[in-house]
């Protein structure tokens, strides 16, 4: 039995490990994991963040970085079981689908490398952005010819008026299918949901087989007019094509199996998280007449929607040989539940997890639609649709609310989520297209793809202005409704945005209260602390980006050492303000010039035990040579880069790890063409190659490949952008990684950092 097994029962996983009294009781087919599967594993993520079910005989993984980790891997976790049915049939349900001719083998979501990419390749044009948008003219028209129906009725079912059959009606057309018998579809696509990854009686087994039998002949009949007449459009006659060019690469069976798959999954997964958006938002009311006011927000409200309430919750991996996973023995063959829905709503990646904010601007690292090789294609054709649906109900329907009373019913299953009702109501005296007949005409088009990150702007209004320090004023911000903004931890920082400026700072104010910034007037920088100190004023409305947080505060040490210079004591003072509510010893060292320079003096008093100041015309400056760090300390520091240099220069004596710094200004300059070279870069989790040229970043470069990578600062300062290295040597141009970091040469910033030869490979 390992050593460091926390729980003792008399149950045993297949490792030998005492199996938790939650983990034994752990049934995903009902109750709260079947409401809200994210929240329903809190418990796990806090405290067995990987545990044994023995209800289903999966391991089942919770955790943020280790559900992507999986992800990441697909030789070491096979997605072979993903298509397994989680409940084995009965030998009459077996009979039933055999007279069938059931065969359902190998499809994109559960077959092997290198077989799986070889197909992707060559199946995937279609889905690239550039050939989607030319589907949004018809997916606009289509929705609003199906609200028509409704919209003068005051109330709707809106699964079954419009989310069910326009993403079915969308993806018939995508992929070259007729729409006869569509609405028969939708009960083969129930039964092969709960063949797959429900838990039917026997009784229900044998209905369900019935159906999945039927489905496997209709998919297979309308692929044989497809293989007889293979000139028509759409995506499985492109796949008929390249079976006649490649029939060693695209084979019959996988055809026959793919033919079932898509057609069940590439309408069910949209209607579900279009329900599931709709629900969300209108039971956060805030949030959808924001969107109503502000439709710019609707991208960005659709990856918080599929973050917190997406359509596809779990998906399953088979373990090829013994490993490790968050610190626990998975045995070669062990079977992985890995949650993808508590995934995004794990606190140690969120700031915030548990809110719905459609500010968040890194909710597009959700993982919603998994991660690497296996990411699901159609994600920007779900986007597309998710966004047009919302455009116009917030523009036509934007007082319709929830019919009170109602629960979110789900189908009982393992690995997808969405309610079987959505029953809505309004006034239709109230339509705005009444007094204004003119908005039927009008619409937003927003670029396919992950939401442009400028865009995401909240509005605050600048509530008080003090002088602080010799040139720093004190800003606060509070939301124009009188609302609460959302909740930050130490470290984190907001973009300001407002006349025609961008900039970031960090939050220094007390958790709870209104924002609260302060900014050094530089009168040698790029003029946006100039604009803030000159032009506003008490009462203006700004907008701000966030909150953020790249320079977290890890609250288990012994002991901290904490190091501000200057402005940079904004970040560190709210780590102060923490470590002294938890009862944390620290010590707070501050440097200014004079004690004139020195920000936020006022609140410093309320560390005077741990306070150590020093000042440059007093000659007491911080003496980093007889600074010691203990094991057990942690040091986070922030001020100008000579300072910062110095601290990194003297870590290589300090314990591995213990220096965590935050820069305020970058180094880089702007790329210069001129300057650089043209290289490839090699994406071996999904098996992608991307040429970046000389006048282009990586990331720019990553992007437009349609690789969903985020980045916050774009000038190398923060880390969001940080991409793993596998091979090549890197040119690192940020101000994040420590000289140890970077001698490791496995880790690169995307948005500034290039290859310094013509070729890199990442693991992305």
């Amino acid at each position: 039995m390992p050593s460091d097994c926390p729980i003792h029962s008399d149950m045993r996983s297949p490792t030998g490990c005492p199996i938790s009294a939650r983990a034994a009781g752990f049934n995903p087919f009902s109750g709260a994991y079947q409401q809200d599967p994210g929240d329903a594993l809190d418990w796990a993520r806090r405290d067995e963040p990987v545990f044994y079910a023995p209800e289903l005989g999966y391991w089942v993984v919770t955790r943020y970085e280790d559900v992507k980790a999986i992800f990441r891997d697909n030789i070491l976790f096979s997605p072979a079981i993903a298509l397994e049915k989680i409940t084995p049939a009965g030998p009459e349900a077996m009979a039933i689908l055999q007279r069938y001719g059931f065969a359902m083998q190998r499809t994109m979501v559960n077959e092997d490398e290198p077989d799986h990419m070889a197909r992707r390749r060559l199946l995937l044009d279609d889905f690239l952005p550039e050939n989607l948008a030319k589907h949004e003219p018809a997916l606009r028209a289509l929705t609003r010819q199906y609200m028509d129906r409704f919209i003068d009725r005051g109330h709707a079912d809106l699964v079954a008026d419009i989310f069910y059959e326009i993403p079915l009606t969308v993806a018939l057309h995508f992929l070259g299918v007729p729409e006869d018998g569509a609405a028969e579809l939708r009960e083969f696509a129930v039964a092969h949901t709960l063949n797959t990854w429900g838990r039917p009686t026997p009784e229900e087994q044998l209905k369900i087989s019935e159906n999945v039998g039927r489905f496997w002949q209709t998919a297979n009949r309308i692929l044989d007019g497809m293989i007889a007449n293979p000139d028509g459009e759409g995506w499985m006659y492109e796949t008929v094509r390249q079976h006649n060019k490649h029939p060693e690469i695209v084979t019959e069976s996988y055809m026959r199996s793919m033919m079932m798959a898509i057609l069940a999954a590439a309408h069910e997964t949209t209607s579900n998280a279009t329900a599931n958006a709709f629900w969300t938002l209108l039971n956060n009311r805030d949030a959808w007449e924001e969107l109503c006011e502000n439709p710019a927000l609707i991208p960005s409200a659709v990856e918080e929607c599929l973050r917190v309430a997406g359509s596809i919750v779990a998906w399953r991996r088979i373990a090829t040989r013994a490993t490790t996973v968050g610190g626990v023995d998975i045995p070669e063959g062990g079977k992985l539940l890995i949650v993808q829905a508590s995934a995004n709503k794990d606190a140690q990646h969120w700031e915030n997890a548990d809110s719905f904010d459609i500010y968040r601007e890194n909710a597009v690292e959700h993982l919603t639609f998994g991660y690497g090789a296996h990411q699901c294609m159609g994600k920007n054709i779900g986007r597309m649709e998710m966004r047009i649906f919302l455009e116009e109900f917030t523009r036509r329907l934007p007082h319709m609310r929830l019919v009170s009373g109602q629960t979110f019913r789900n189908l009982p299953n393992v690995s997808f989520r969405g309610p079987e009702k959505l029953l809505v109501e309004w006034d239709p005296a109230q339509n705005p297209e009444r007094a204004d007949p003119a908005i039927l005409s009008q619409g937003l088009s927003f670029e396919i793809g992950a939401p442009v990150r400028d865009n995401i702007l909240r509005r605050v209004t600048v509530s008080a202005i003090t002088a602080d320090s010799e040139g720093v004023k004190r800003f606060t911000l509070s939301d124009p409704r009188g609302r609460a903004l959302p909740p930050f931890s130490p470290g984190a920082h907001i973009d300001l945005v407002s006349g025609g400026f961008r900039r970031k700072y960090s939050l220094c104010g007390r958790p709870g209260a209104d924002y609260e910034i302060a900014i050094l007037r530089e009168a040698e920088g790029r003029g946006g602390s100039a604009h803030f100190h000159d032009a506003l004023k008490v009462g203006d409305s700004v907008q701000i980006a966030g909150p953020r947080n790249h320079f977290r505060l890890d609250e288990s040490a012994g002991h901290y050492v904490l190091i501000a210079g200057g402005i940079g004591i904004t970040p560190i003072l709210a780590m102060a303000d923490q470590l002294k509510s938890l009862g944390k010893p620290y010590v707070l060292h501050v440097c200014a010039r004079t004690r004139a320079h020195v920000p936020m003096l006022t609140r410093l008093t309320d560390h005077m035990d741990a306070l150590r100041l020093h000042l440059s015309d007093q000659g007491s400056r911080l003496d980093l040579a007889s600074l010691t760090i203990e094991p057990g300390t942690l040091v986070y520091a922030c001020g100008p880069e000579r300072l910062l240099a110095a601290l990194d220069a003297r870590a290589s004596t300090w314990p591995e790890g213990a220096l965590h710094y935050e820069y305020f200004s970058a180094a880089a300059g702007m790329l210069d063409p001129e300057k650089e070279h043209a290289f490839t870069a090699e994406l071996r989790d999904s098996g992608l190659s991307v040429e970046v040229r000389a006048d282009q970043t990586l990331y720019d470069a990553l992007r437009a490949a349609g690789v969903d990578i985020s980045e916050d600062c774009g000038e190398g300062l923060c880390g969001t952008c940080e991409a793993r290295v596998l091979e090549g040597e890197i040119d690192h141009r940020d101000r994040v990684l420590t000289q140890s970091e970077r001698a490791g040469g496995d880790r690169i910033m995307t948005c500034c950092s290039r290859a310094k030869g013509s070729r890199i490979a990442l693991s992305l």
